[in-house]
């Protein structure tokens, strides 16, 4: 029980049978161990009873005297493996090495159990094996070609005195490591090394074995892989105690040199360049040459490339001959073996796309004795360059102007035709482009603008230039007979003036049925050109009534004449240039009201609700316009301008802008004899505490004529500017127009406002339960209202007061007042309760007596005595 569950240390199953002169490697491990990770091994060493110390890993002097010279020459040794194991080497081994051989493992565990120490009977044999090649005492030389067939010999013989087994392995180096190419392994199998799989499988490479024991390596198609240096590798096994087989020594013998010489393989193209006329047949001829005997078959593919670059990858294969003479098929090309050691390609009916670069490709096949082919070489040719030569059809164009345009918005038709056409066949088609060049006084190039062209199949593309008006019908192309093109303008403006011209372009039908350009012929240019002169615009505005007051109707007149205008149209936009105080347009020119050419009236910025038919603008002759502004107010005072343009007919029933004019100004101006008013702003408490009433006054005085205060009202408005400064934007607070109705701006804190009229003269705003963000600077503005003799009310430019600085300040004692008696009062009742529950827990609770024990004095202990 206990060597099942303690230490167990091994060694393997013995006798372990080595070969004199050899290297031996015994393993010892360990396992089911306490103690450090790393363990320490001794190796001991017995002939009959007593056991000689030989090395060990902890303990330098354990050697015994007899082993003290092989151990410091390194003949033997340890070598570790892992923690728990590790490998005795003994170098050259010898018959007196024959014996048992212990390994121990010192205690490192809390309690003895399992085993410690291990045996294993070393047999020290003879060396018996012999491997041996040619008889010649340097390796052979063999020179071959590809394809050719070799065999390599060596012989193996062992007289071991065990039952002993060889593995025999035939090696190659190409480079400078020992490659595995067939192996026959001690328990006879037969195993191919790697990337020789195939090659063994079909019957290539072959290993057999002869008489006087002989092993002959077959390698019946050479291949330019097979050349290297051959050697022969013999491994002697031995089947061990546990069944399992040991490798005990292992021999080997250079058998030979292989060098394998490639095909040498010429591919020629007899010609170098050609050209042919189009529809005519393409001839060429690839001749091989090669230096192959025996039986082989060729292989052949004609490729074909645009450009001169042999690289295949990127290239057209036209068609192929096989090492079988099977041909690939092919309807226009044809591929012939007219000799032994020429191919002929014939392609019939050549067009432009056949011009480019032409290859040919050959091979060489040789068979192997499982009647299969292999390629041992390929070539490519040079290129050869073919120039196919197009047949151009002969033809000219001529280009005619049917309609051109006298004035803007005549039509213009420019008719391109093809004449003298020769040698056109029915694989001819023909298509046009049509191009603009405008007029340049300067010496400067005018570039060439693409109205519309046509593809092979009469596609018609469109330029940037004529697209939009293409697809509204503007312009027209069109092909009106075989030989004939034309370009229609509907309405010609003055940018269509230019030089037009034409491009037909003849298209030939290849063998894919696609059309490919041929030929282009441009045509003279025809120039569209009309003299025109410029056109004139003048407006005259009239005040009808000289004199007026406010409250009046004002109107005013425009005529309008022009000159070189055919059938103009006029469109008037009336303006007013009011003073730069007024504050509803701080750019100073407002647009009233406008009539468009097909007279249709529209407001443009008159925005006052209360007269929206105040302003009439009316058609009274073609040419003569009024407009009239009933119940002027005074601040309608400015000058007033007429703004006229002239629209002329366009194409397609558009009107187009033609010139524009502005009028003279006629000014109203009010002559003012009533009240001047003036505004303040006053407050007997400026600065307020948190929570107060804030009282401010906007007091209208009156300087002047008096009026009854009936026959005046005010618009009032109260604006805040949040800083001690005025340099931010004002925030309308609240306001009260003249019918008494307030309005107030949205807030945002707990603090409300309230506007009043106090007086006729005096309104007062009022800010309840003032907070911090009410303060800053405030204002009012005034609109007076004043009603005129006639009855109508005016209103008066805007007044706006000084502005006042609201200062609103904290109360700290009332802010602090009620918060400090709270927190005294809490406090107190917290002590006094802590000392009442301090004194119950001490005087009934946690009263216990405590009897005090008796400490003795001691020395202390030594430290021995531990």
């Amino acid at each position: 029980l206990a060597f099942c569950r303690g230490r167990v240390v091994r060694v393997p199953k013995g006798p372990l049978i080595r070969v004199a002169g050899t290297e031996a490697v015994i393993p010892c491990s360990v396992s089911d161990y306490d103690g450090p990770s790393e363990q320490n091994f001794d190796w001991e060493f017995s002939r009959e009873t007593d056991f000689v110390r030989i090395v060990s890993t902890w303990d330098s002097t354990f050697t015994s005297e007899e082993y003290q010279k092989r151990v410091g020459h390194g003949d033997i040794k340890l070598r570790r493996r892992s923690n728990d194991a590790v490998e005795l080497v003994i170098r050259n081994i010898q018959p007196t090495d024959q014996g048992r051989y212990k390994c121990s493992t010192p205690s490192t565990d809390a309690t003895v159990q399992g085993n410690y120490d291990a045996e294993v009977q070393v047999k020290v044999i003879s060396d018996g094996l012999s491997v041996s090649g040619s008889k010649a005492r340097s390796p052979m030389s063999l020179r071959l070609s590809e394809g050719d067939s070799f065999k390599l010999r060596c012989s193996a013989v062992t007289t071991s005195p065990e039952h002993t087994h060889l593995h025999v392995t035939w090696q190659i180096k190409s480079a400078s490591t020992w490659q595995d190419i067939l192996s026959l392994t001690h328990e006879g199998k037969f195993q191919p090394g790697p990337g020789y799989e195939e090659r063994y499988r079909d019957g290539d490479i072959r290993l057999d074995t002869g008489a006087n024991d002989t092993y002959r390596l077959s390698v019946s198609q050479a291949l330019e892989v097979d050349g290297g240096a051959y050697r022969c590798l013999v491994s002697e096994w031995v089947r061990g105690a546990d069944s399992s087989w040991q490798k005990i020594q292992e021999k080997s013998v250079d058998i030979a040199s292989v060098t394998i010489q490639r095909t040498a393989l010429d591919v020629v193209i007899s010609t170098r360049n050609v050209s042919v006329t189009e529809r005519d047949s393409l001839d060429l001829t690839c001749n091989i040459t090669t230096d192959r005997s025996g039986i082989f078959q060729a292989e052949v593919m004609w490729y074909f490339s645009v450009s001169p670059d042999d690289n295949l990858s990127r290239t057209q294969i036209l068609l192929s001959m096989d090492h079988d003479a099977v041909v690939s098929d092919s309807t226009l090309i044809s591929l012939s073996h007219t000799d032994r050691n020429s191919y002929r390609l014939l392609v019939r009916d050549v067009a432009v796309e056949d011009s480019g670069f032409y290859f040919c490709q050959a091979a060489v096949w040789v068979p192997l004795h499982n009647g299969s082919w292999h390629k041992v070489v390929e070539r490519t040719s040079a290129p050869v360059s073919v120039v196919v030569t197009a047949l151009e059809p002969d033809y000219e164009v001529f280009l005619n102007a049917s309609k051109t345009p006298k004035f803007s918005d005549d039509p213009t038709e420019l008719n391109c035709r093809i004449t003298n056409a020769q040698d056109t066949e029915a694989n001819i088609r023909f298509t046009v482009s049509w191009y603009y060049r405008q007029h340049i006084h300067s010496d400067d190039m005018a570039t060439e603008e693409l109205l519309a062209t046509m593809d092979a199949d009469w596609t018609l593309l469109l330029g940037d230039r004529s697209r939009e008006r293409t697809q509204n019908g503007e312009m027209i192309f069109s092909k009106k007979a075989v030989d004939t093109f034309s370009l229609r303008i509907q309405w010609t403006s003055e940018n269509d003036r230019g030089d037009y011209f034409c491009v037909i372009s003849a298209w030939s039908r290849h063998r894919n049925n696609s059309w490919v350009k041929s030929k282009d012929v441009t045509s003279a240019s025809i120039s569209i050109f009309w003299a025109t002169q410029d056109y004139t615009l003048t407006v005259e505005a009239v005040k009808l009534k000289p004199f007026f007051v406010a409250g009046h109707t004002f109107e005013m007149t425009c005529k309008v004449s022009s000159k070189n205008i055919k059938t103009p149209r006029y469109s008037v936009l009336i303006t007013a240039e009011k003073p730069l105080t007024d504050q509803s347009n701080p750019n100073g020119t407002t647009r009233i009201i406008s009539l468009n050419q097909d007279s249709v009236v529209r407001l443009e910025d008159w925005t006052d609700q209360t007269r929206v038919d105040g302003v009439v603008l009316e058609k009274v002759q073609e040419n003569e316009f009024r407009y009239r502004m009933y119940q002027t107010q005074i601040s309608d005072a400015g000058l007033y301008r007429c703004v006229v343009t002239a629209w002329s007919p366009g194409g397609g029933g558009m009107w187009r802008e033609a010139v524009n004019g502005l009028s003279n100004p006629i000014q109203i101006d009010f002559q003012m004899s009533g009240p001047v008013f003036n505004v303040s702003v006053h407050s007997d408490s400026p600065t307020i505490y948190q929570g107060e009433l804030a009282d401010l006054l906007c007091i209208v005085t009156m300087e002047g004529m008096a009026l009854e205060p009936d026959d005046m009202s005010f618009d009032v408005s109260w604006f805040a500017v949040r800083s001690f400064a005025l340099d931010r934007e004002p925030v309308l607070l609240a306001s009260l127009d003249r019918r008494g109705i307030v309005t107030q701006s949205r807030r945002n804190g707990s603090s409300d406002l309230s506007l009043e009229r106090i007086s006729p003269l005096e309104f007062r705003l009022r800010v309840h339960g003032c907070e911090d963000h009410d303060f800053g600077n405030h204002y009012c503005v005034v609109t007076p209202w004043v009603r005129s003799a006639t009855g109508v009310w005016q209103q008066e430019p805007d007044i706006k007061a000084k502005p006042i600085f609201l200062s609103v300040k904290m109360d700290v004692l009332n802010a602090f007042k009620y918060p400090l008696l709270i927190g005294i009062g809490l406090a107190t009742v917290i002590g006094l309760l802590s000392c009442l529950i301090g004194y119950c827990s001490s005087r009934w609770c946690c009263k216990k007596e405590v009897q005090e024990t008796r400490r003795e004095r001691r020395r202390l202990m030594s430290m021995e005595m531990d």
